[in-house]
């Protein structure tokens, strides 16, 4: 049943909600729950429980959404303290990708769907600008890379006796793509904005080329085995900057700075839970992609790859305090 909350009630709790994040804030600094004395361990616990109860509250008065994703904030951030806090080294890795991560990428949907919108949309346009516009493929391209094609030969054969080198240049190239579209969401999201349109748009371009000549098939044998990671990751990394851009234009009831502050804390470990994932597809990239392999096993592994990647990332997750993006 929903309930009006009244504004003397509300200002009643928020002192307590703000002590919490003071709290919090003091925690994160580096050393975890060992940063707090046992008083502060125990305000802690109590002033978790409360606004454990206040968000059950909240959640009942439909006009007091914000507030609402306020406390699930903090109750997300306060859980991570405390169990992070317990967790050393391998374990704590584990359980980051294990358990957090998937959670993380869960909250954050909104942006994982923004950013895959973007790069459908450039593949769109590229596609038909190809089409419509032959010289657009020239363009993209380059006069080399299409010339290449129109011999009906795969560009990627210059792979082949150089993997260890092409593997290497293949992971720092991923890299810094990625970089690109995380770090510059800070620029009021026009990074993420731009790589994830014009990945896109080149992404168009190649098909529609390579369709044209008859290398459909070459080109997407190749691409299954590690694009099958690839992609989803540079997807990620594009949602981290729309995350970092979206705390920084639309800071709530956070200051500007600490907006910023917690939304760099989870668009940098989006980020962390993909590196793992590059080096896969660099080293399928530059070993396994570009070989004489069958179609069907390129394939094959491409699917089964992809498949663990959405088990792992969109399983059901243990009920849980989460921090619902603000």
């Amino acid at each position: 049943m929903a309930i009006i909350l009244s504004n003397q009630w509300l200002n009643k709790r928020r002192p307590y909600w703000d002590r919490l994040a003071a709290l919090l804030s003091q925690a994160g600094t580096g050393g975890g729950v060992r940063q707090l004395s046992r008083a502060e361990l125990r305000e802690t616990a109590l002033l978790y429980r409360q606004a454990a109860s206040d968000l059950s509250t909240l959640r009942q008065d439909p006009t007091a959404r914000t507030y609402a994703e306020h406390v699930n904030q903090l109750l997300a951030r306060a859980h991570h303290i405390i169990y992070s806090s317990r967790r050393k080294g391998f374990l704590k890795i584990l359980y980051f990708l294990r358990d957090e991560y998937p959670a993380l990428v869960q909250r954050q949907i909104r942006y994982v769907a923004l950013s895959l919108i973007l790069l459908l949309s450039g593949a769109t346009l590229g596609s038909v600008l190809t089409l419509a516009r032959p010289q657009f493929m020239r363009h993209m391209l380059g006069p080399q890379m299409v010339e290449t094609i129109e011999r009906h030969e795969m560009w990627t054969h210059s792979i082949v006796g150089i993997e260890p080198l092409a593997s290497s240049l293949i992971m720092t190239n991923n890299l810094s793509v990625c970089f690109i579209a995380f770090a510059g969401g800070i620029v009021f999201g026009l990074g993420p904005l731009y790589s994830m349109f014009f990945n896109g748009v080149l992404l168009g371009v190649i098909d529609v080329a390579c369709q044209q000549h008859g290398m459909s098939l070459d080109l997407w044998s190749f691409v299954a085995p590690h694009g099958s990671l690839e992609l989803p990751s540079i997807i990620l990394a594009g949602a981290a900057g729309l995350r970092l851009a979206y705390g920084l234009l639309f800071p709530g009831l956070y200051s500007r700075h600490d907006s910023v502050a917690l939304a760099g804390v989870e668009a940098t470990r989006i980020v962390a839970g993909i590196i793992p994932l590059l080096v896969i597809a660099g080293t399928l990239e530059g070993f396994f992609s570009p070989s004489a392999a069958p179609v069907w096993l390129k394939f094959l592994v491409g699917g089964s790859l992809f498949t663990l990647l959405l088990v792992w990332l969109f399983r059901p997750m243990r009920p849980a305090p989460s921090g619902n993006a603000h």
